[in-house]
């Protein structure tokens, strides 16, 4: 039976830890005023008729802190990657120097930046609440394993293990909002 919690506890583990790389995932697409070849992730650009991703068609990089420049493997898709930029409705406003598309990011006023910490607080308490449902799944599963045969004080050991699993992934969550939130309020 202890085999069985043990694989409860890995996939809830497992989970938790998903939960953890999707919101520094979500986390990544927020700006913060610098510039970081992430914020054109979600970009596609028309290459040859088929939708590819910017990064399969360009060479993405921060020259500095405040410029993103995308250096196309095919010159003669500057336009192209230039009006995908556009559509994307990033906010950014991209120019080109016949080589390369050069994106200026402008500075974040503070109200973006209060904007921006508030939008990380609720990325924030989705991951919280998604650690929340996988500690109830894995306590469910154990109750369940209880019911079949394992004993009550395996079940509530097993609860703890789960709960302190869940304490250890809401304090890294605690401690990656943290890290996004100083990104954000520093000027």
């Amino acid at each position: 039976m202890t085999e069985e919690v043990n694989f409860h506890l890995d996939v809830a583990k497992e989970q938790m830890q998903e939960a953890i790389s999707h919101l520094e995932n979500v986390l990544g697409k927020i700006r913060a005023g610098k510039a970081n070849p992430q914020m054109l992730r979600t970009v596609k650009v028309d290459y040859y008729g088929v939708l590819t991703p910017l990064a399969q068609a360009a060479n993405v990089s921060t020259p500095d802190a405040q410029t993103i420049a995308v250096q196309p493997f095919d010159k003669g898709l500057i336009a192209e990657i230039e009006q995908a930029i556009v559509d994307a409705n990033l906010g950014f406003n991209p120019s080109n120097n016949g080589e390369k598309v050069i994106i200026n990011v402008p500075p974040l006023t503070e109200d973006r930046r209060r904007d921006l910490v508030k939008q990380a607080k609720v990325e924030i308490e989705n991951a919280k609440v998604s650690i929340r449902n996988i500690r109830q799944k894995a306590n469910d599963e154990m109750k369940k394993l209880g019911k079949d045969g394992l004993s009550e004080d395996m079940v509530r050991d097993a609860e703890a293990s789960v709960q302190e699993l869940t304490n250890t992934y809401s304090a890294k969550i605690d401690v990656v909002y943290t890290a996004k939130e100083a990104e954000i309020m520093t000027v």
